[in-house]
C-alpha cells in the first residue's frame, strides 16, 4: 500500500473540516502548503442544516437559504417577541455549503479532496480503506472510543430532533418571523421545545427538539410533531417535502485531552460544539481562524479553542438538566426574555463581558444553579 504525503491532513468534510479548509485556502501564510481532506461521502446531497445570528449582512447571505430579523419565543403560557435588533439569524443547507467549499478548494491545486473511510490514526500517518496518507499535522474529527464510555466523571446528553420542510395550502406563516423555541407541546415535562423557520408564507420548517439522555422511537417524534403542527399550529392540510433528523452529543467530556503532538481534534471531538446549547456552525468559523493564528505564530494548533470560561459555565448548565429536566422550559425562558436577546447571542458566541455573564447568571433558577456550582466543582476535585 502506497504512502501519499501531505503537509496538513483533515479527517472529515463537515463543518469543522471545511471551514478549517477555507481559512487554509484564504491565508497567504499558507500557500502552496499541500493539504489533504479524506471523507468517505461525496457530500453532494442535503444531509442537516446549519442555523446561526450575526450582524447585518456577511459573506454567508450568500449561500444563506433565508434570513429573518424578528424572533418569537413561547413559553407554556406566554409569547414573547424578540428584537434582534442588527442581528440577523440566517440557516445554510449543508448541500449548499459544500458547493461552495469545493468552489474554493477547487482553486487551489495544493488542495486534494479524496473518498476513503479511515480505520486508524498513529503518528502522522493514516490508514485508510484504500491507502495510507502521511501528514506533517493532522486534524481529526472522529469522535474519541472512550466518549461513548459511561465513567460518571462527565455529564452527557443529547439534543436530538425531527425536522419537517412542509408546504400547506393556505398562506399560513410570517416569512420574516422564525419561532426560535415553542414550549407549549413537550414529551412528558421533559426538555422539549418546537422550533418553526418560514421559507415562505407558505413553506417551513417544523422541528421537534429534546435535550434530554434517551433517543425516542421514530413514531413518538413523529406523533409529537404532527400533533403540534395540526392541533397548535391549526395546519390540517400539509405535504411534507423533506425530512431532517439527528442527534448532537451536549457533554462535559475533556475533548481537549485527546490532541497529540501531530493531531488536533476538531468539530464535536476537539470540543467545538457548546454543550448548552449545540450550535457549533460559527465556533467552527471561530476556532479555525484560531489553530491557524496559533500554527502562525509557533504554538500549539489547539491552544486557547474549545478551553474557557463558558465551558464552565456549561458544566454547571448541563448538571442542571440532567438532574431536573424538567426545569428547561423555566430556564430557557429566563435565557431568552430576562436580558436583551443580543446579550444571550454574545454569550452564546463567547464574547460577552464579565458583567454581562453575571446577569445572565442571575436571571435563572439560583438554588438550582447553586447546587449544580458545588457538585461540578467537586467533581473537579475528586479527578
Amino acid at each position: 500500500m502506497s504512502i501519499h504525503s501531505f503537509d496538513y491532513a483533515i479527517i472529515g468534510a463537515g463543518a469543522a473540516g471545511l471551514h478549517l479548509a477555507m481559512q487554509l485556502a484564504a491565508d497567504k501564510a499558507f500557500e502552496g502548503k499541500t493539504v489533504l481532506i479524506l471523507d468517505k461521502d461525496e457530500k453532494k446531497s442535503n444531509d442537516r442544516t446549519w442555523s446561526f445570528w450575526e450582524k447585518g449582512i456577511t459573506d454567508w447571505d450568500k449561500i444563506s437559504t433565508k434570513s429573518w430579523n424578528k424572533a418569537v419565543f413561547y413559553s407554556k403560557s406566554k409569547q414573547y417577541l424578540l428584537p434582534l435588533s442588527n442581528h440577523h439569524y440566517k440557516t445554510i443547507r449543508s448541500a449548499d455549503f459544500y458547493a461552495h467549499a469545493k468552489k474554493i478548494i477547487a482553486k487551489h491545486e495544493y488542495f486534494t479532496w479524496l473518498h476513503d473511510e479511515v480505520a486508524d490514526v498513529t503518528d502522522q500517518t493514516i490508514t485508510g480503506a484504500k491507502s495510507k496518507y502521511h501528514a506533517g499535522h493532522i486534524f481529526d474529527s472522529r469522535l474519541p472510543s472512550s466518549f461513548t464510555q459511561k465513567n460518571g466523571q462527565h455529564v452527557s446528553l443529547i439534543q436530538h430532533f425531527l425536522g419537517w420542510f412542509i408546504e400547506t395550502e393556505e398562506p399560513i406563516f410570517d416569512e420574516d418571523e422564525i419561532t426560535i423555541m415553542d414550549y407549549r407541546v413537550r414529551w412528558k415535562s421533559q426538555t422539549s421545545f418546537h422550533y418553526i423557520l418560514p421559507f415562505s408564507s407558505q413553506k417551513a420548517l417544523i422541528e421537534f427538539t429534546l435535550f434530554n439522555e434517551s433517543l425516542l422511537a421514530q413514531e413518538d417524534y413523529e406523533k409529537v410533531l404532527r400533533g403540534y403542527i395540526e392541533e397548535q399550529l391549526g395546519i390540517k392540510n400539509f405535504k411534507i417535502i423533506e425530512e431532517e433528523k439527528g442527534q448532537i452529543p451536549m457533554s462535559t467530556y475533556p475533548f481537549h485531552l485527546h490532541h497529540e503532538k501531530y493531531l488536533t481534534k476538531i468539530g464535536t471531538a476537539g470540543g467545538w460544539v457548546r454543550p448548552s446549547s449545540g450550535y457549533s456552525f460559527k465556533n467552527a468559523q471561530r476556532y479555525s481562524a484560531k489553530i491557524l493564528n496559533n500554527i502562525k505564530k509557533g504554538r500549539e494548533p489547539h491552544l486557547g479553542v474549545a478551553v474557557n470560561r463558558f465551558r464552565f459555565y456549561d458544566k454547571i448548565f448541563l448538571a442542571v438538566l440532567k438532574e431536573r429536566n424538567d426545569l428547561g422550559a423555566e430556564i430557557f425562558e429566563r435565557l431568552y426574555t430576562r436580558q436583551p436577546i443580543v446579550s444571550l447571542f454574545r454569550f452564546l458566541d463567547e464574547g460577552s463581558t464579565w458583567l454581562e455573564d453575571i446577569k445572565i447568571m442571575l436571571s435563572l433558577n439560583q438554588p438550582i444553579f447553586r447546587k449544580a456550582l458545588r457538585k461540578v466543582i467537586l467533581r473537579k476535585q475528586r479527578v
